[in-house]
C-alpha cells in the first residue's frame, strides 16, 4: 500500500517513520501541502491519502480522489467534521480515523489552560522576567470545593472529569449518553450545568446540531466570573459572543486551544504576516490564554496516532474490517457507521 501523507511536519515524519518499522508492506510519501480540492490530484498513483483534522476534504476533493482510484482516506485525528462523509459514501470510499490517541494529553492541557488563565501564570511570568514582583492583577480562584461542568464525557471528557475531581471539585456533566464508568459524576441538563459550574470545559465533537453551542444566550446563563475552556472544536463557540462575555466579565478566565478562524493558520508559522485576527483580540485580554491547537501534542500521542493510522491502513489493505475497532470506522467502502 502506498500512502500520500498531506501536511507533513518534521514531527509527523519522525513518529510515522518509527511506527512504520512494524508495517514493512506500507510505503509513505510526505508532502507539505495540505489536502484540499486543488492538491487532491497529487494523489495520483497512491492507494490512500492521510489527512489531519483541518484538511479540506470536501465533495470536490473526494470526487477527485475517487477518480484517481484512491479508495482510502485516513484521518490521523479524532475529528472529521471537514470531511464530506456523504460524498465519500456515494463514491464508495473508506474513511478511517484515530478516535482516542491520547485523551489524557488533551485533558491535561485543558486543565493547564484553566489554571494558566485563572491564576494569570503567563502574566506573572512576564512580570518576573522584568523584575516586577507585584501581585496586583494576579488574583485567582481556589478550585477545591468548586463545581466543574464537563460538556461531553467520551474518553477526553472522562479524563477531564477525573482530573477536576482530583482537584477536589464537584463534577457535573452533560452528554447525550452517560458514561457508566464515571460514578462520581452527576449528569444534569445543559442549562443546569451552565448555571451551577465555576469551571466549564468543552469535550464534545462538532456537529451541525451543536454549532455555536456556546453563544450569547448560553453565556448569559453562566455564573458570573466562570472559568471557560475549549480544547474541542472552534465551531462550538460563537467567538463574537465569547469576546463580549469576557468584556462584560461574565467569563472571568478563558483558555482556548481551538477557535473558529484557526483553519488557515493552524500548525503554520504566520509570525511575519499582517492580518486581522480575532485571536489578537482574545490575546489582548489579561484573563485569556490561547494556544495553537496543541492539546494533543505529546510524544505518546504522536506514537499512538501513527500506530493506529497504520493499523487502519493495513486492515483495509487486507480487507479485514473485523480487525478494526468499530469507533475507528467512519465509512467502509461507502457504508457509513451509524
Amino acid at each position: 500500500m502506498r500512502i500520500l501523507f498531506y501536511d507533513a511536519c518534521d514531527y509527523d515524519e519522525d513518529s510515522f517513520n518509527e511506527a512504520k518499522k512494524q508495517f514493512p508492506s506500507i510505503e509513505i510519501e510526505y508532502i507539505e501541502a495540505d489536502l484540499n480540492p486543488i492538491t487532491a490530484s497529487l494523489a495520483r498513483g497512491y492507494d490512500a491519502v492521510c489527512a489531519f483534522v483541518n484538511s479540506e476534504v470536501d465533495a470536490l476533493a473526494v470526487e477527485i480522489l475517487a477518480g484517481l482510484d484512491v479508495k482510502l482516506i485516513l484521518m490521523r485525528s479524532t475529528g472529521y467534521d471537514k470531511v464530506n462523509v456523504g460524498a465519500a459514501a456515494e463514491m464508495g470510499e473508506t474513511i478511517l480515523r484515530v478516535p482516542g490517541y491520547s485523551p489524557e494529553a488533551v485533558a491535561e492541557h485543558a486543565m493547564g489552560l484553566a489554571l494558566a488563565a485563572d491564576r494569570h501564570i503567563v502574566k506573572g511570568y512576564n512580570r518576573v522576567r522584568e523584575n516586577d514582583y507585584a501581585l496586583e492583577g494576579l488574583l485567582g480562584t481556589t478550585l477545591n470545593g468548586k463545581v466543574a461542568g464537563i460538556v461531553g464525557t467520551g474518553q477526553i471528557g472522562a479524563a477531564m472529569c477525573r482530573i477536576v475531581s482530583g482537584f477536589g471539585m464537584r463534577v457535573l456533566a452533560y452528554d447525550v449518553r452517560e458514561n457508566p464508568a464515571l460514578d462520581f459524576v452527576t449528569y444534569v441538563s445543559m442549562d443546569e450545568l451552565l448555571s451551577q459550574s465555576d469551571l466549564i470545559s468543552l469535550h464534545c465533537p462538532l456537529f451541525e446540531a451543536n454549532y455555536h453551542l456556546i453563544n450569547a444566550e448560553t453565556i448569559n446563563k453562566m455564573k458570573p466570573g466562570v472559568i471557560f475552556v475549549n480544547t474541542a472544536r472552534g465551531g462550538l463557540v460563537d467567538t463574537a459572543a465569547l469576546i463580549e462575555g469576557i468584556r462584560s466579565q461574565k467569563i472571568g478566565a478563558c483558555g482556548l486551544d481551538v477557535y473558529e478562524e484557526e483553519g488557515p493558520n493552524v500548525f503554520k508559522n504566520r509570525s511575519s504576516a499582517v492580518f486581522e485576527s480575532v485571536v489578537s483580540t482574545l490575546c489582548a485580554f489579561p484573563n485569556t490564554v490561547v494556544t495553537s491547537h496543541q492539546a494533543f501534542f505529546t510524544k505518546e500521542a504522536l506514537a499512538a496516532i501513527a500506530k493506529t493510522t497504520l493499523q487502519n491502513a493495513l486492515a483495509f489493505a487486507e480487507d479485514a474490517r473485523e480487525s478494526i475497532p468499530p469507533q475507528n470506522v467512519v465509512c467502509w467502502k461507502g457504508e457509513c457507521a451509524r
